[in-house]
Parts: C-alpha cells; sequence; structure tokens
C-alpha cells in the first residue's frame, strides 16, 4: 500500500469551491515546501505522455496494415472487423479489475508490469504465421488487457502531482497522445510493411519503444506516490500554511470493497453523466474513424472525382487525409480545451461541462452539415468533418479532469476504469457496426447503385447527430451536480 503523508500545500481553486471550509480544527502552522511543481514531476508526466503514446500507436498497427494482415490470414470481411472488437472488449473488460488495483497497490509496479506484458505480447505477435490466426486474436485481446492496466492507472498519477490549474494542462499533454498516437500506429504500421515488405515488422518496433519507456518508468517515477486522501488539507492563513485535521471518528484510510466503490460512484451524479457524456463521443468518434473515409470515397464517385474501384487493392488517400485531420485537430482540440476551462474556471464554476456540452453541440452541428454538403461540394465535407473533429477532441483532457475532482482520490482508479468501461460497451464498440448494418439494411430496400450506397452510408451517419446531440445533454446535466460534488470529494 502506498505511503501516506502530509500536504504543504492547497491549490487557490479550492477555495473558490469551498472544499476548505472554516469549520476545521486548526493545526501547527507549517511552512510551504513547494509553491509550483517539483522539475521532476513535469519529467514523470513526460514519462507516462511517452509511454501513451506507444499505448495508442499499438491500438492503431492493425488498422494500419489491415489489407495485408485479412490477406495473409484468408480473413472475411467479417472477421477481419472481429480484431478490433476483441481488442476493445478486452481492455474495457480488463479495465474494472486494474481500476480495483491501481486504488490499493502500488503504482508504479502495474504501470511497469502492463507496459512488459503489451510490449512482450506485440513483439509475440510479429512472429506468429499464416496457420495460427486464433493465435493473432488471441494476442490482440492480451495487448487491449496490457493497455487497460496503463489508461485506468496512469492519469491519477498525474492528478496527485499537480494542483488543479496545471492538472489541466498537464492531462491535456497526456491526451494529446491519444490522436498523435493513433496517426503515428497508421504511419509506422503502413511505412514499415513498405519498407521491409513483411507486415510482421510493423510489430517490432514498439515493444523497443516500450523497453525504453520501462526504463524511465523505473527511473525518473518514484516508487510511492501519495495520493491526495493521504494527505491533510492546508488552510492558507496570512501567507503561512495551517494542516486542517480530519474531523473525529472518520478513518481516512479506511478499507472499502469494490462493491461499496461502485455504489458510491453510482450515486455521484457528476461521475454518471458525464461518464454517459464521454459515451456519446466514444460512439461518434469510433464511428467516424472507420467510416469517414470510405464515406469520402463514396462521395466522391457520386461528384465524378473518382472513378469507382473495382480492384482488390484501393487509394488509401482519404484515410491518408483523414488521419492527418485526427492528428491535427486532436492536438489543436485538446489545447483549446484545456486552455478554455482554465480560463473559464475563474468566473465560473461550473464552466468545465458547460464547455463539454458546447463543443458536442458544435461538433453535431459540424458534423450534420459535412453530411449534408458531401453530395455537392467535398472541399467543405472535409472541412466541416476537420471541426467537427476539433470541437470533439476539445472534451478529452476536461472530460478526465471532471473525474478527477468529483471523486475521492482513494476511487479515482476504480472510476477511470468503470467510465472507459460503460464508454466503450456503449460507444465505439459498437457504433461501427451499428452504422455499417443500418446502411446495409437501407442498400438492401433499394437499388444497387453507387448514388443508394453512397446515401445509405449517409443517412446513418444521422445517428451520430442524434447521439452527439444527446452528449451535449448529459453535459449540462452534470453542471447541475458539479459543484456539490466536487466539495464532497475534497472533504
Amino acid at each position: 500500500h502506498e505511503n501516506t503523508g502530509l500536504q504543504s500545500w492547497i491549490p487557490p481553486e479550492d477555495q473558490n469551491y469551498g472544499a476548505t471550509a472554516a469549520h476545521v480544527r486548526q493545526g501547527p502552522h507549517v511552512s510551504v515546501s513547494r509553491n509550483s511543481p517539483a522539475k521532476r514531476d513535469f519529467l514523470i508526466v513526460g514519462v507516462l505522455c511517452y509511454a501513451n503514446l506507444i499505448n495508442f500507436m499499438d491500438w492503431f498497427i492493425v488498422p494500419g496494415i489491415l489489407l495485408d494482415i485479412q490477406k495473409y490470414f484468408k480473413l472475411s470481411d467479417g472477421a477481419t472487423g472481429l480484431l478490433q472488437t476483441v481488442f476493445i472488449l478486452c481492455y474495457m473488460l480488463a479495465a474494472p479489475f486494474f481500476g480495483y488495483l491501481g486504488d490499493r497497490y502500488n503504482r508504479k509496479v502495474i504501470l511497469g508490469a502492463g507496459i512488459v506484458f503489451w510490449s512482450g505480447v506485440t513483439l509475440g505477435t510479429s512472429f506468429i504465421t499464416e496457420s495460427y490466426y486464433w493465435i493473432f486474436f488471441l494476442s490482440r485481446g492480451l495487448v487491449g488487457i496490457g493497455t487497460a492496466s496503463y489508461s485506468t492507472v496512469a492519469p491519477t498519477i498525474i492528478a496527485d502531482r499537480f494542483d488543479e490549474g496545471k492538472r489541466t494542462t498537464m492531462l491535456s499533454a497526456f491526451y494529446i497522445c491519444i490522436p498523435v498516437g493513433s496517426g503515428l500506429g497508421y504511419v509506422l504500421a503502413s511505412g514499415m510493411a513498405r519498407v521491409t515488405g513483411d507486415w510482421h515488422w510493423a510489430f517490432r518496433i514498439t515493444p523497443c519503444m516500450g523497453g525504453l519507456a520501462l526504463v524511465l518508468l523505473i527511473l525518473v517515477v518514484p516508487h510511492r506516490i501519495q495520493r491526495r486522501t493521504e494527505l491533510h488539507r492546508a488552510l492558507s492563513i496570512s501567507g503561512t500554511i495551517r494542516v486542517a485535521a480530519e474531523k473525529p471518528g472518520v478513518q481516512r484510510t479506511a478499507r472499502t470493497t469494490w462493491c461499496q466503490d461502485v455504489i458510491s460512484l453510482g450515486k455521484n451524479w457528476s461521475f454518471v453523466w458525464s461518464s454517459l457524456g464521454l459515451t456519446a463521443m466514444a460512439f461518434v468518434t469510433g464511428a467516424l474513424g472507420l467510416w469517414v473515409p470510405m464515406f469520402l470515397y463514396r462521395a466522391q464517385v457520386v461528384l465524378g472525382l473518382v472513378p469507382p474501384c473495382l480492384q482488390k487493392s484501393c487509394n488509401l488517400s482519404n484515410s491518408l487525409i483523414f488521419g492527418g485531420i485526427t492528428i491535427g485537430t486532436g492536438i489543436l482540440g485538446v489545447i483549446a480545451g484545456a486552455e478554455a476551462a482554465r480560463r473559464l474556471r475563474r468566473i465560473n464554476n461550473n464552466a468545465d461541462p458547460l464547455i463539454c456540452a458546447t463543443s458536442m453541440f458544435v461538433s453535431s452541428l459540424c458534423l450534420y452539415i459535412a453530411l449534408m454538403v458531401a453530395q455537392t461540394n467535398i472541399l467543405l465535407t472535409f472541412i466541416f468533418i476537420a471541426f467537427g473533429e476539433l470541437f470533439l477532441s476539445v472534451n478529452w483532457a476536461v472530460v478526465t479532469d471532471i473525474l478527477l475532482y468529483v471523486v475521492t482520490p482513494r476511487r479515482q482508479s476504480t472510476a477511470i476504469a468503470l467510465q472507459i468501461l460503460v464508454s466503450h460497451l456503449l460507444g465505439d464498440a459498437g457504433s461501427p457496426y451499428l452504422i455499417g448494418t443500418v446502411s446495409n439494411a437501407i442498400q438492401a430496400k433499394n437499388d444497387s447503385t453507387f448514388k443508394w450506397s453512397f446515401w445509405s452510408l449517409q443517412y446513418s451517419f444521422i445517428i451520430c447527430v442524434f447521439v452527439g446531440v444527446f452528449g451535449g445533454g448529459f453535459f449540462l446535466l452534470t453542471s447541475f451536480y458539479i459543484e456539490e460534488d466536487r466539495k464532497e470529494a475534497e472533504q
């Protein structure tokens, strides 16, 4: 179990939210140990960001060389699509388990074990022969389990090293690695396959990068990382710090069962509504990630810009452009969201959920416009898809920051794990399949033409617009409870 200690500083934002009320028994004076995060804290975030980059590169290696893998193992389209489903299912089902461990045991050990595990499995994947396709499926599920150990624990370490203002910035850097790592996964996989002539080499680079991440983790991240629940709250009085004693009769390090943690989180309405908002985000991003290149291709065929692809290998320019859009808008969106949250919190305590709600509404509007103009102007379609992705990316770091201050720190890993489970189970695990199924149903009732092939996908994409609007509504509901839940978590 990670050790306890005293915290000699308090974020100024806590005073705005009433986190440290006057009804505490004043303790002895303690000098301020630090007015700003130490250099080591920034190094820790750097190491965690680097590992997160590798994490998402591993996610998207398979999509980057999907055609080669399909041909090598002689897989049908259905079996090929199952590869990502296996990965996501194992990832989301393993997340609650690692959340439980992360709240109770040494987090550095969990992170290190996860990196070793998923890097080892990825390396082993590169030696699978064509007669053992089932092992390839198994390996993707095991990689999902390994990455779950990292995604549930790493953000809580950042939360414990920084106060609110800096925490949002650091989380932004952490979550920028999602779009950047995703894009680099495509680039790495296709590049290695093209240079070596063998797709197996795509799985031999990230394990080496994972080895470096493990070394940096051992050298930079401390073995014992103090949790905020294990620290006394502090009050700033006339330039000095007074330690706030705990309420009599409250056991600070009392253990709770996993079921008790889940029940408590279920009563935390800020957590519930923001998790549903994140689920709507995941639904939309999952559908966009798979179907937008196909949608753009069908639109270009209808407009006569490109000829129909009747060969096994088609032009992948739309995928490359969309990958570049994902990286660029991801970086800009996360930075913009963090900066907007930092500035607006000063004037509105409910700024975070309101930012998320607004961005979801605007993103849905941009996506709807992109769908409507696709049959007349492909350039405007690209532009509005880029804006839609930009406003979706605004929420990544802000949503996690909401969780980290409305949930008491001793339950944060469990909360992140449950959020991962719900958002993937109801979000991107099923949205690509749902969009494709609806499109197939529309095509089955109409003529088999290129126009109906385009229209069917266009109409099915309208589902994402409605889901995005619902997501904005969920974040609006979060704003009604967030201040009260924050105060309760900080007490």
